[in-house]
């Protein structure tokens, strides 16, 4: 007896690489959660809100210090990074013990339209970093109202 497999329905080559696209990023994201990156960088947690008048980024950067912080806003790519210095030292039972870390981050997101800098704003507070991107107006959602009418006769 021969099995059969239904086709996949026809997709456009954009939905394929779509779909491609969030798969990938979803294994990654599974893949590396909370596993400093290679190379002694790191990947900070980031959350996107979208809000009324634009959106709002937050990621979290612990340990890292204000002036290690650099935000970029080009068209529609808004890109973070920074670096981590650490270092400790202490006297223990006659033995000096120092410990040094160091790590980097760059993390770039495609914003679903392209933010004008002048109405950007990026604030920093205890590790947290939150970068406020305004809306412009041409991309502002459009609300067409349907009109919804009662029943009507069959032709």
């Amino acid at each position: 007896m021969v099995s059969r497999v239904p086709m996949p329905r026809a997709e456009s080559s954009s939905d394929l690489f779509g779909t491609l696209q969030r798969e990938v990023n979803r294994v990654f994201d599974q893949m590396f959660r909370g596993v400093p990156a290679p190379l002694g960088g790191f990947a900070p947690s980031v959350e996107m809100k979208e809000t009324e008048g634009g959106l709002t980024v937050s990621a979290e950067l612990p340990g890292i210090e204000e002036k290690d912080v650099e935000v970029s806003l080009d068209g529609e790519m808004l890109t973070m990074s920074g670096e981590k210095r650490e270092e400790k030292s202490e006297e223990k039972e006659g033995v000096h013990i120092s410990e040094r870390s160091y790590g980097s981050f760059r993390r770039s997101i495609r914003l679903p339209w392209a933010a004008d800098p002048a109405q950007a704003s990026a604030a920093f507070d205890k590790g947290v970093l939150t970068v406020t991107l305004k809306r412009p107006a041409e991309a502002k959602p459009a609300v067409n109202r349907i009109p919804i009418g009662g029943a009507k006769p069959a032709p």
